[in-house]
């Protein structure tokens, strides 16, 4: 059965979400890849404000193309493992889920696990399909990066599966 869920993301919703749950997700998510967490991780260590509230915020690793004429552009999901160095510090600031592509660090699993958070995967090679789950699209911190900044987008339905979920348990782990 599938879950249907909203962000911002609540402890008692993350707690029912087990790896390999489908999910169709809806609200505001941010798009966040390399450059932008290595940022976001300097402000933090520096103890400055970030320019977007995270508290229950879900990332997506993502960085879209021109919008054209429509709301956004091509959309997918990148290689999450490239968050890997700064995640443990973007969790303890109040990330609860993120959403990428592929396997994720044991020390990542472990913060995952320590915050009571989420990771979950998106269709690869999807981007088309992910766009139109799009509802609204702006660029809302470190413009300067452009595909790379932090956008703020509303989707609706968002299909997702539960790859890490709050107890660590890791899907890639199970289907060894």
């Amino acid at each position: 059965m599938i879950k249907r869920i909203k962000t911002p993301l609540r402890a008692k919703e993350i707690k029912k979400l087990k790896i390999g749950d489908e999910v169709l997700l809806s609200g505001v998510i941010y798009t966040a890849r390399d450059q932008a967490h290595k940022r976001l991780t300097e402000l933090l260590k520096k103890g400055l404000k970030l320019p977007v509230d995270l508290k229950g915020a879900v990332i997506y690793y993502c960085g879209p193309t021109p919008a054209g004429r429509k709301v956004i552009g091509s959309c997918g999901p990148t290689t999450s493992s490239r968050m890997d160095p700064f995640t443990p510090k973007v969790l303890a600031s109040g990330v609860k889920g993120m959403i990428g592509k592929g396997r994720r660090s044991k020390e990542v699993v472990k913060s995952i696990k320590k915050h009571k958070a989420v990771y979950f995967l998106a269709p690869a090679g999807a981007g088309a399909f992910i766009a139109s789950k799009v509802k609204s699209s702006g660029k809302e911190a470190f413009v300067d990066l452009g595909p790379e900044a932090i956008y703020r987008l509303e989707v609706e339905d968002m299909p997702l599966i539960v790859g890490v979920d709050s107890e660590g348990r890791d899907i890639h782990k199970r289907l060894k």
